[in-house]
Parts: C-alpha cells; structure tokens; sequence
C-alpha cells in the first residue's frame, strides 16, 4: 500500500488550492456564487472519478481526495462530494459539464437541492435513480450550516433514469469523500487559529504564547495528522477495490469527524467570544463541520459498522 503522492497528483492540488484561494473565499461562502464551481468544472476537477468515454479524466479516488481536502479547507458552498466523488463515476455524460448533483444517500436532509440540476435518488424499488431538479418536489430546512440550503425531498413526480449502479459503493465513496472535506475543514480551522493566536494579545504578550494555547493548538494538530492518513487509505482501498473497503471507509469517516469537531472547539476556545459569533469567518467553517460530522453516518454509526466488519 502506497499513501504517498506523485508530483502531478500534488501539481493537481496546488492548481485546485490556487482556485479557490482566488474564487472561493470567506465572502463568497457566505454569499455563494458559482464562479469557483465553473472553474472547477473547466480544469477537469468535477469530472476525475468520470470515465474518458464521458467526458472526465477517468482516474480514480487517490487524485480526488486531495481535491475534496481543498475543497474543505475553502468550505466549497456547492456539492462537490455528491458531484465529483458519488456521482460522477455512475451517471454517464451530464447534461453541462458544469451541473451539480445532489443526493439523498447522505441521509434525509438534502444539502443543495434546490441549486442542483439533477438529484440522485435511493429508491428502494429501483436501486439509483437520476431525476430532474424540476421532477422533485422540496421542502426548504433550516439547519446551523445556513449556506448549504438543504432540502427535504416531499415527492418525487418523474421517474427518472435508472442507474446500472452499485448503491452501497456509492454511499462509501460519499462517506470517504465527506471524510477528506472534513479534514481540509479542520486544517483551515487550525491555520485560521493559529494565525489568531499570533495577533490576539493579552497582559501585553500575544496569547499565542500562553502553554494552554500551545497545547489546544498541539492537539488539534495531532488529531488531524491522526485523520488524515485514514481519509488516504480509504481512497486507495476504493481505488483498488479492496476487499476490506467498507471497514477503511468507515475508519476514515469517523475519525476525520471526530478530528474535525475536536479542533472546531479548540478552535473556538482559543478564539473566545468572538468565535461564536456570525460575523468571525471561524463560524463559516465550525457550522459546515458540525452539519457534515453527522452527514454520511456519524463517527458513533461507522464504528458500529467498523466492529460488524471485525465480528466483535
């Protein structure tokens, strides 16, 4: 097993970090607009997981996890998980290389359904199922992550196109792929403390400098340098179809959500008050973590599913 990465693998990711430096910063997460996710669509970064015959690069999870990782660290207001990672190897050509895909697969609250052009659907009857946004009926919800504008799906009034479609692989490039965004959240929650912790000044001193800072700080850091070898494993196991996928997943989502909260609130604290507060462009990113650790299972859930795998 190989968790290192080529230099065009990493070229690929600093080229997608550059994007989003420039079209995806905290404004345009608060207000989304869709420059960053057209951008995307026209290097190629939506379409890695999609076969050469539709259109895509036809590689395979080990180039996009380090894309989703910066898509997480920029908190990328659009699906790109459902899109890129769930979507894009089992749906064929899309009707515009820059469509965004929504899914139910993540559980019941849809994020981007209303934005999206079509909705992957689990349809107990007829497996996967791809609709037209306008063949679904949604009723808005109202979560802590307000930029994600998820949905509750009331009816479905067309019936779509039904996929040739393994639906539990599906769930796990989902759930390994909400794992990595999680990882570049708490990275760029870290950075952002760090950099705080720098100026903030207390008795005259930065509090940067304070040993329970330094040890808040040391801890998150480890958390996710503990995760994060986890989401590259995962992507290696589906890129090879391990026979041991499914527990590698698991491992990777719940630990990537456990790591990201845990620097969320270290993060917080570190900030103090002004961390809970909308305005602090911590918020932007401690909200997106709270709403994706619970997306796509729960750590408590795959750790269940880890100890199934194991037999104990």
């Amino acid at each position: 097993m190989n968790l290192s990465f080529d230099d065009d693998q990493l070229a690929f990711r600093d080229a997608v970090r550059e994007l989003l430096a420039k079209e995806c910063p905290p404004t345009a997460v608060r207000q989304p607009t869709s420059a960053a996710w057209t951008a995307l669509a026209e290097m190629g970064a939506l379409g890695v997981l999609a076969p050469e015959a539709d259109g895509g690069m036809g590689l395979d999870e080990r180039w996009l996890v380090l894309v989703l990782e910066e898509a997480g660290y920029a908190a990328l207001p659009q699906p790109i998980v459902e899109t890129a990672a769930v979507a894009a190897p089992i749906v064929g050509a899309l009707s515009t290389p820059h469509a965004m895909i929504a899914t139910d697969l993540g559980g019941p609250i849809v994020p981007w359904a209303d934005s999206a052009d079509e909705l992957l659907l689990s349809d107990p009857d007829r497996g996967l199922v791809l609709v037209p946004r306008a063949g679904v009926e949604l009723e808005p919800v109202h979560t802590v992550d307000a930029p994600r504008q998820a949905s509750r799906i009331m009816a479905v009034r067309d019936e779509g196109r039904v996929l040739d479609a393994d639906a539990e692989l599906a769930f796990e490039r989902g759930a390994w792929g909400t794992a990595a965004y999680l990882v570049g959240l708490g990275q760029r929650m870290l950075d952002m403390t760090v950099d705080y912790v720098k100026e903030r000044e207390q008795f005259g001193v930065p509090i940067g400098s304070f040993q329970a800072i330094k040890h808040h700080l040391a801890n998150a850091a480890g958390q996710l340098a503990f995760a994060r070898p986890l989401v590259y494993q995962a992507a290696w196991a589906l890129a090879v179809d391990d026979p041991d996928r499914s527990r590698h997943v698991s491992s990777a989502k719940a630990f990537a959500s456990d790591a990201a909260e845990f620097v969320g609130g270290r993060a917080l604290q570190c900030h103090g008050g002004i961390g809970y507060t909308t305005e602090a462009d911590l918020h932007l990113f401690l909200t997106r973590t709270w709403a994706l650790a619970r997306s796509w299972g729960g750590a408590p859930w795959h750790r269940d599913r880890i100890g199934h795998a194991l037999g104990v």
